[in-house]
């Protein structure tokens, strides 16, 4: 029995699973289309070849407003500009300015108007038509940008137009992610806006005991969100199957690279059928993001919000000092003393035994410190974060595998202890903090040994309007001079270290 009800002649009528009542979406919105591409293949034989056997299934639902309609290509032009949207592909939809102009279902629209939603982002704006007219799609858009429910809300209009899942079936939509953290928030959003049509959903990722992952499969799930490793473990014994996936979503492409997960997420695919719809997305888009996008995906839609040159959210006043390595610990405890003020604060180190050293170095001198990193049990992270997020741990050490996906939204300072390996993580790493439209700070320790990445990290400085100290600049142009143990934060008119200042 499918979702939606197939009468003759009102093929854009779907099932509600609250009741047997159909919707129609308000005579609007969704109809339809048994249109099938061989995606991923470009249309060759060989693909035509594998979907022989394969279902038919419906995957665009898209129909534009009136008032979308009625936009002039002026006004659609001004608009994108407006909201440093950029698009490219074939028959590219014009954005949505409201939410009403999508035509999401009453009880998707009672969720978005229960969180307060007051209009679309700008990635909602346009990826909502594009993942909508079941087209691959390739978003490029900072963490934080509402990605999420950008390409979940879809999701959920696809499992509601596919037959119900019969036993032994494996999901309807499969979204891949890079760490246990963002998985689990991502499941948040997919049970807190499935819910009402009764989609369910489980999260599969390492740490923690398989056992209730396990019994989730086996009762059937329409959306699983993963970490590529367990998946692949799930999979390899046969505790479920992807065959049923016809919506799959790479998000964080950019970090699952570089995680080295690339055999993974390979492995995985190769399991999907080829007429899929794909939704990849980046924060980022080096050379290697765009390869694996030319061989997973098929004539896809590509938004871009903001540039894609990397850039610091404006909203963070970004603080760097040259210091020596043996001096970081003094000036991390300096700087906590002048601004601790019972609001959360974040600091980032490029090692699990570091960060293990540090929190230790910090509670022994009377400060609330807990860590999380990759070696932690998913029971200690989980409780290391609530009790961050509660703010009775207002100071958390982390590794990277905090960085992305770390939705705490009143972070008030970020420290960089350590430089990270990249400039995308440390774009990524402050971004933790200013979110949501709050102001926010961070304060960066940079050593001799950081040098080669001066010059790239004087142009985020700069582009985000934000001073560059005279030791940075020379750093910047040349061989890095030996580091003087001067310099200091100033924050609320107190320094420390020599007394000087970046302000």
């Amino acid at each position: 029995m499918s979702r939606y009800d197939s009468r003759a002649g009102d093929p854009g009528t779907y099932r509600d699973r609250r009741s047997d009542a159909g919707f129609s979406g308000g005579g609007r919105g969704f109809e339809s289309s048994s249109r099938r591409e061989a995606q991923g293949g470009g249309g060759s034989g060989a693909a035509a070849a594998e979907l022989d056997g394969l279902t038919p299934f419906e995957k665009n639902f898209y129909v534009e407003s009136p008032e979308v309609a009625a936009m002039t290509e002026s006004e659609v032009e001004a608009y994108r500009r407006k909201r440093e949207i950029t698009v490219e592909g074939r028959d590219v939809p014009k954005p949505v300015r409201e939410f009403r102009d999508i035509g999401f279902p009453d009880y998707v629209m009672q969720e978005i108007s229960r969180a307060g939603f007051v209009e679309p982002t700008p990635i909602q704006a346009q990826g909502w038509p594009m993942a909508l007219k079941g087209r691959d799609l390739i978003g490029i858009a900072e963490t934080g940008s509402g990605k999420t429910l950008a390409y979940l809300l879809p999701a959920i209009v696809h499992v509601n137009a596919q037959p119900f899942l019969a036993p032994g079936d494996g999901p309807i939509v499969l979204v891949l992610a890079p760490t246990r953290e963002l998985a689990v928030q991502i499941q948040q959003e997919a049970t807190k806006f499935g819910a009402s049509s009764k989609i369910k959903s489980t999260c599969i990722y390492g740490g923690v005991p398989k056992g209730p992952q396990v019994r989730d499969l086996q009762k059937g799930v329409e959306i699983v969100i993963a970490t590529p490793g367990r998946l692949i473990d799930m999979l390899e014994s046969h505790h479920t199957n992807l065959r049923r996936v016809t919506y799959l979503v790479l998000d964080e492409a950019d970090r699952m690279l570089d995680m080295g997960f690339e055999p993974q997420i390979r492995k995985i695919v190769s399991q999907i059928r080829p007429d899929r719809q794909t939704l990849y997305w980046s924060a980022t888009w080096p050379k290697e993001v765009e390869q694996l996008a030319r061989q997973f995906l098929y004539n896809p839609y590509k938004v871009i919000i903001g540039s894609i040159d990397l850039k610091a959210n404006h909203a963070i006043h970004q603080r760097v000092e040259i210091v020596s390595e043996s001096q970081k610990y003094n000036k991390l405890v300096k700087l906590l003393d002048d601004i601790m003020d019972g609001s959360r604060i974040l600091i980032f180190m490029d090692t699990k035994k570091g960060c293990d050293q540090i929190t230790r170095q910090l509670r022994t001198d009377g400060w609330p410190a807990l860590s999380i990193h990759g070696d932690k049990s998913q029971a200690e992270r989980d409780w290391v974060l609530s009790e961050f997020k509660s703010g009775k741990s207002p100071i958390m050490t982390a590794t990277d595998v905090a960085a992305r996906g770390l939705d705490v939204k009143d972070v008030k300072y970020v420290i960089n202890y350590d430089f990270p390996g990249s400039l995308e993580d440390y774009v990524h790493r402050i971004g933790r903090t200013g979110r949501a439209g709050a102001k926010g700070t961070a304060y960066t320790f940079f050593t001799a040994a950081n040098a080669r990445f001066a010059k790239d990290l004087i142009n985020i400085l700069e582009e985000a309007g934000q001073k560059v100290s005279p030791e940075l600049a020379a750093m910047g142009r040349g061989p890095p001079p030996p580091s003087s143990g001067h310099g200091g934060f100033r924050d609320r008119g107190r320094g420390f270290g020599g007394g000087r200042s970046w302000n």
